[in-house]
């Protein structure tokens, strides 16, 4: 096949802001054209009839965890792949917290390697911003940024040096390399499993005040200022941390912020009975915290929406609610969860996708997430509407800890593409 045309679709399109009946034609792994549904369109060699479904860029997923190496039996490249075009994710930028850490050229161009022949998806690393994540020694950003890395960062664990950070924040700005923090003060965070309140305190978690956010974000939005490094901070879950991500942006600080789908859906009332799927890292916060965060994701002021997926077995979770690993599998469920927000009538599809798919885009310097002419053809077809409820045992991700286990949920994909062609779904 040279040529594909995708007609009869409802077209998604986040950097024009627009829902509309249209077609897509596809030629070489791009788009190639694209017009309203009065247009004629071009030939092609297979034409497929959408049924009046929305087709959007694939989704762009930063902070993925795949278990390689180290941890495969949780999950591999495959199944991560898998699970990724399931949910209609075509690119995956993963995480560098694996055993051992992904530290150097070496590790990073075995997991590249692995990723390009196994995972059927667009895959994209970030390396560790420092040696062993363990805040002492920054990595060699420059040799790690010529082998491929996209981003460092050291994930949901602080540099707590600020001369390492600051020092490591001005050499990733002379590189022109992004680094992504977890903005948290430790030893506010150590221990606690909750979010302070009185929820927690009926529960007798160990509790955190969402200060320590705003904490950790105050500081780092100072070395951000002092290097003039490219920040995106991972997840934004309180309302007390958005002033000064506001003022940062104001002021012109090349930043970015991003908020997990799990904390944009469910707030701290979800772990109810110690419900240890529901235990993650930062911990589910209040409902206003909720509220607020999903304000600025329709300002602007938070730029994009991932899964945060981090599997889990069994064994990890099947503990007291303090015990248990934090973190859950999201890559098949962050475009029904997301969905969520559309039928609330918080967020309309364009804008949706424009978190999901155009701004992690964007900040990575990929050309996805888009629908224009010569952008690749990584694309999702889904209906929105089609209602199910989630069995936990049909996901394609080796581990199974979601917390939206026999959940309802409000829509399905179809189709999964990349580089024009269908990885997922029916012919």
């Amino acid at each position: 096949m040279t040529s594909l045309l995708l007609r009869n679709a409802r077209l998604i399109d986040p950097e024009a802001g627009t829902d509309t009946p249209g077609w897509l034609h596809l030629s070489q792994g791009r788009i190639t054209a694209t017009g309203p549904a009065e247009e004629d369109p071009p030939g092609a060699d297979e034409v497929r009839d959408c049924r009046g479904k929305c087709l959007a860029p694939g989704i762009v997923d930063i902070g993925v965890k795949v278990c390689e190496p180290g941890e495969r039996h949780k999950e591999s490249y495959a199944s991560a792949g898998r699970a990724a075009a399931a949910g209609g994710v075509t690119t995956i930028v993963t995480r560098p917290d694996t055993s051992p850490v992904i530290d150097s050229p070496e590790t990073l161009e075995f997991v590249a390697r692995r990723a390009a022949s196994d995972a059927a998806v667009n895959v994209r690393h970030m390396a560790a911003l420092t040696k062993r994540r363990e805040g002492r020694e920054m990595t060699e950003i420059g040799f790690l940024r010529d082998a491929g890395a996209v981003a460092f960062s050291d994930c949901d664990t602080v540099v707590t040096n600020t001369k390492v950070l600051s020092r490591a924040l001005a050499y990733a700005r002379a590189l022109g390399a992004l680094v992504m923090l977890h903005p948290q003060d430790p030893g506010l965070t150590a221990g606690a499993v909750a979010t302070s309140g009185k929820f927690a305190s009926l529960r007798g978690l160990p509790a955190v005040s969402p200060m320590a956010e705003r904490m950790g974000l105050d500081r780092d939005i100072a070395l951000v200022e002092m290097t003039g490094a490219a920040v995106h901070f991972d997840q934004i879950t309180t309302a007390r941390a958005l002033p000064a991500l506001e003022r940062a942006k104001a002021n012109g600080l090349d930043v970015s912020a991003g908020v997990g789908i799990h904390h944009l859906t469910l707030n701290e009332m979800d772990v109810a009975d110690y419900r240890t799927f529901f235990k993650l890292k930062p911990p589910l916060r209040a409902e206003d915290d909720r509220q607020a965060v999903l304000e600025a994701l329709r300002s602007g002021v938070i730029d994009v929406i991932s899964s945060m997926h981090t599997p889990q077995d069994e064994e990890s979770k099947r503990l007291p609610f303090e015990e248990a690993a934090s973190g859950a599998v999201a890559l098949e469920t962050l475009l029904p969860a997301a969905l969520r927000l559309y039928h609330a009538g918080a967020l309309s599809l364009p804008q949706l996708f424009r978190a999901l798919s155009l701004n992690p885009a964007r900040r990575l310097g990929l050309e996805a997430g888009r629908l224009a002419p010569d952008a690749p053809a990584d694309l999702v077809l889904f209906d929105p509407e089609v209602p199910f409820v989630l069995d936990r045992w049909k996901l394609h991700s080796k581990s199974k800890n979601t917390p939206f286990d026999g959940a309802r949920m409000q829509g399905r994909v179809l189709a999964t593409f990349v580089g024009g062609n269908r990885i997922f779904g029916d012919p």
